[in-house]
């Protein structure tokens, strides 16, 4: 197998583990039945639907949270900006191929430039 798919393998396995997912469902699995047994049948229902959606809910940001960006933290990250790290958008001229920020080049003058993510 090539390196590059052996790390990505070894990352998400790190990331995300079926096991601690498996765990997490389950638990709420139970303690929403347990809600459903001792409160009365409208309030059981609606804690039990609560908590079988907050959990997975929570698990998510944690799993996100390790992946760098997931919220407000601005830093790029999750599934599509992973390697972004928060940089922005930096432009190359295709002229004189300075990078840069703005929508022209600074040191050309030349609108014609490329995105470098």
């Amino acid at each position: 197998m090539p390196k590059l798919y052996k790390d990505f393998e070894s990352n998400v396995t790190v990331l995300f583990s079926y096991k601690t997912y498996l765990i997490f469902l389950f638990a709420s699995l139970a303690v929403s039945i347990g809600l459903q047994l001792l409160l009365p049948f409208p309030w059981g229902l609606g804690a039990a639907l609560a908590i079988f959606i907050a959990f997975p809910m929570l698990l998510r940001k944690r799993y996100m949270g390790r992946m760098k960006g997931y919220g407000d933290s601005g830093s790029g990250g999750g599934f599509f900006g992973m390697n972004s790290g928060g940089t922005g958008i930096r432009y190359v001229c295709l002229v004189c191929s300075h990078k840069h920020k703005g929508g022209t080049c600074p040191r050309c003058g030349s609108k014609t430039q490329r995105a470098d993510f």
